[in-house]
């Protein structure tokens, strides 16, 4: 009797103990973090730069910075190259200029340089494996560090995120520096979304508009692959639920926002229509606010804002062959945190707290709670 007692609670303690081991690889991984703290240097260079990955979709955690490379490998292996050197420029240079060493680990100096080098490949028109793409890709990243640095004494003032105004600011200056007709580096010319086509049917492919409510995730990372793109929603996943969910809502916002004007089909169908949806619902609706009802409201008004502004800045900066990248997001969400009402702004997070993001809530006790390391590398 006892024997078959202790033979039935033999395997609930097994999956009670794979469970716990799961929770482990979720959030911030701080355990593992604190494990490096005590390894040699390039170990801990490995994990900051694979945070640096997962930072771009505003996740922090090492695991799923590596799944998501994975997937941009998948995808394109020339881009993940791109992204990856892009991503080690700025972080070795915040690492010589001496930032702040909590930051660093954060991955919050290597995200704006993975961006910009990713998108300087998508972007030219040399074709995969042009090699002169390397020196950009190492100069635009070391510069969004600077530009990171130089932002941060004058945001952190506002008490508002520099985010991605360095990635967006370094890529605009090099495509407006280099062209479409340059010799070395040459760049495709940026189409307006909102302009309507010969070939624009008023048919729509419901399947392909699912798949690009998908899709508008992974284009955050300028990658089209459905399979790449589902690896990096379960890397999202990993991370925080309720970012996962925030990221294929705000991304679902993104294309009904472009269907309500009649953008091109292809923007729907690639997920281009979403995900600047995507990432002002992402951060409205857990990383920059505590979660509740209200700031889930506010997540789906900046998910509508974010994307009817990158139409309107698409077509704008199309006139001189210059794409909006993700200008529209930025600029709301900034906004949102300026916001006075007291129905958000009480919900916002202060920049100056070290409030982690990686807990799968948020509650104003917690941020209280935050202490921050001011120790440079």
């Amino acid at each position: 009797m006892f024997k078959t007692e202790k033979a039935c609670e033999q395997p609930k303690g097994l999956k009670q103990h794979l469970i716990q081991k799961l929770l482990y690889c979720t959030g911030e991984m701080e355990h593992f973090h604190s494990y490096m703290q005590d390894q040699a240097f390039f170990m801990q260079l490995l994990e900051w730069l694979l945070r640096g990955v997962s930072g771009v979709i505003m996740v922090n955690n090492p695991l799923s910075g590596a799944l998501i490379l994975t997937a941009l490998s998948i995808a394109s292996p020339w881009q993940a190259l791109l992204g990856s050197l892009g991503l080690l420029s700025s972080t070795g240079t915040a690492i010589l200029i001496g930032q702040q060493r909590a930051e660093v680990s954060r991955g919050e100096h290597g995200y704006n340089g993975m961006l910009v080098a990713l998108l300087i490949g998508l972007f030219s028109n040399a074709g995969d494996w042009y090699w002169w793409l390397l020196l950009p890709a190492c100069l635009t990243g070391a510069a969004t560090t600077f530009v990171y640095s130089g932002l941060a004494a004058v945001l952190n003032k506002c008490d508002l995120p520099v985010s991605v105004f360095p990635f967006n600011t370094v890529l605009l200056l090099y495509l407006a520096c280099t062209g479409i007709e340059n010799p070395y580096y040459p760049n495709h010319p940026a189409l307006p979304q909102g302009s309507t086509l010969s070939f624009n049917s008023t048919q729509l492919d419901i399947p392909q508009l699912v798949q690009g409510a998908v899709l508008g995730v992974g284009q955050i990372y300028a990658c089209n692959a459905l399979g790449s793109t589902l690896i990096i929603l379960a890397a999202v996943l990993l991370y925080s639920p309720v970012q996962a969910f925030h990221a294929l809502l705000g991304s679902s916002l993104g294309v009904l926002a472009g269907l309500s004007v009649a953008v091109q089909q292809d923007v729907l169908y690639t997920g281009l229509a979403g995900f600047n949806g995507a990432l002002g619902c992402m951060a409205v609706g857990q990383l920059l606010f505590t979660l509740s009802w209200r700031t889930h409201v506010f997540s789906i008004i900046c998910a509508f804002i974010s994307s009817y502004a990158n139409i309107a800045l698409s077509s704008l900066l199309a006139n001189v062959g210059l794409p909006a990248s993700s200008w529209a997001s930025t600029l709301t969400i900034s906004l949102m945190l300026l916001v006075s009402g007291r129905s958000l702004s009480k919900y916002s997070i202060a920049i100056s707290q070290d409030c982690s993001p990686g807990g799968l809530l948020h509650t104003p006790s917690q941020c209280a709670g935050a202490n921050k390391d001011s120790s440079s590398v």
